[in-house]
C-alpha cells in the first residue's frame, strides 16, 4: 500500500516522498525587479534539507503588471532565470525536485496602475477596476505565458505548474462570474487555458509533467461547483495537463455561495473527485499539517501527492519529523541524524 514516504514516479518526475512544498508568495523582492534573492534561496533550500520531496516555487509572473505585488518573482525577463537556476540546483543536491509556478494576476494585481482581466469587473468594493483585454492582448497574453515556460525551463525546473486557481487571471476566463466577453474568449470559456497550456507543452520536454492549479469549488453567489470544474478540468486534460492540484475559492469576497472549511482536510474530497473522474494524478491541498492525516489521504488513495503549506512555514523540516512520527525511513542529513 501506498503512504507518506512511497516514490511517486510520473513522466521524468521521480519523486522520493509524496510530500509537496506548495507556492506560497513570500512578497520578498525588495528591488521590485523579479529577481529572486538570498531569502528565496534560503526559504526553498531549506525545505530541500528538510526532506520535501517536491517543491513548488510560488507565483511567477509573466509580466510586472502580472504580480499580485511588485514585491512577488516574475519570468518576464532571462535577467530572472540564474537565480532560479541556483535555487533548483541546490534542492537537486538534496534530494528534492523542483516545478515553478507560472501565474498572472490579472484584476488581483494590486500594483499595477490598471489591471488587465477578462472583462471590467473589479475584484471587490475596494479594488480597483480593471482594463478588458482586447483579443489580440489576450492572444499576446498567451505568447507572454510561452516565454515564461521557455525559462523556465532553461533554469531547470522539473515541472511546470500553470496557475489556474484562486481568482487569477485564468481562473477569471473560465469562471461565468469575471468572463462576460463576446470573442472568442467568451463564447469558450477555456479557451485561453487551453492555449496557454499547449503553448507551456511546446516548449516543455516530452518528459516533463505539466500541473494546473485549479479551484474546484467558488464560495460565491452563483459561483461554480465541482461538476462545472471537472468539465473544465476534461478540456485542461485535452490540451495537456498531466497533473491537476486542487485547491478553492479565490473568485470574490465569500458570499452565499457557501464558506470554505476551516476543517482538517477540507479540500480532499475535491482533490479525490477530480482523480476519479479524470483518472489522473492529483495534488491535495489544505490543513493537511497533521502527518497522520497526510499519510492517509495517500493510502486511502484520495490523492496522489500531499501539499503542506502552513506547516512548512512553520517548520523547514517537517518531512523529517513526519518520518518520525509516522516510523518511516528517509533519507536525514548526516548532520542531523543524531536529532532523530
Amino acid at each position: 500500500m501506498e503512504h507518506l514516504f512511497s516514490p511517486f514516479n510520473f513522466k521524468g518526475l521521480e519523486v522520493k516522498n509524496r510530500i509537496v512544498m506548495p507556492p506560497m508568495c513570500q512578497y520578498s523582492v525588495e528591488k521590485k525587479d523579479g529577481v529572486a534573492t538570498d531569502w528565496h534561496y534560503l526559504h526553498y533550500v531549506s525545505r530541500a534539507i528538510g526532506g520535501a520531496g517536491f517543491i513548488i516555487i510560488e507565483m511567477t509572473d509573466v509580466e510586472p503588471d502580472g504580480r499580485i505585488s511588485d514585491f512577488d518573482l516574475g519570468l518576464w525577463s532571462d535577467e530572472q532565470i540564474p537565480p532560479l537556476a541556483r535555487m533548483v540546483e541546490a534542492c537537486h543536491q538534496y534530494g528534492a525536485k523542483v516545478g515553478i509556478q507560472i501565474a498572472h494576476a490579472g484584476r488581483k494585481a494590486e500594483d499595477a496602475e490598471v489591471p488587465v482581466a477578462p472583462s471590467a469587473i473589479p475584484f471587490d468594493e475596494n479594488s480597483k477596476t480593471p482594463r478588458a483585454l482586447s483579443t489580440n492582448e489576450v492572444k499576446e497574453m498567451v505568447e507572454k505565458f510561452r516565454k515564461a515556460v521557455q525559462r523556465a525551463v532553461k533554469a531547470g525546473f522539473d515541472a511546470i505548474e500553470i496557475h489556474g486557481a484562486h481568482g487569477y487571471l485564468i481562473h477569471q476566463f473560465h469562471s461565468p462570474l469575471t468572463n462576460k466577453r463576446e470573442d472568442e474568449y467568451g463564447k469558450e470559456l477555456t479557451k485561453f487555458g487551453r492555449e496557454i497550456i499547449e503553448a507551456a507543452k511546446d516548449e516543455m520536454p516530452e518528459d516533463m509533467p505539466l500541473i494546473m492549479r485549479i479551484s474546484a469549488k467558488e464560495y460565491v453567489e452563483g459561483g461554480y461547483g465541482i461538476n462545472e470544474s471537472i468539465e473544465f478540468a476534461k478540456d485542461y486534460q485535452k490540451a495537456g495537463v498531466d497533473i491537476f492540484h486542487v485547491s478553492s475559492g479565490g473568485e470574490g469576497p465569500i458570499g452565499a455561495g457557501g464558506r470554505p472549511g476551516t476543517h482538517a482536510a477540507y479540500q480532499v474530497p475535491l482533490a479525490r473527485e477530480i482523480k476519479n473522474a479524470l483518472h489522473v494524478p492529483v495534488i491535495a491541498v489544505g490543513r493537511l499539517d497533521d502527518p497522520i492525516l497526510a499519510n492517509s489521504v495517500i493510502g486511502n488513495e484520495e490523492a496522489d501527492l500531499v501539499a503542506v503549506g502552513r506547516g512548512m512555514l512553520r517548520n523547514p523540516y517537517w518531512a523529517l519529523e513526519a518520518a518520525a512520527t509516522l516510523k518511516k525511513e528517509t533519507s536525514i542529513p548526516k548532520q542531523y541524524v543524531t536529532g532523530f
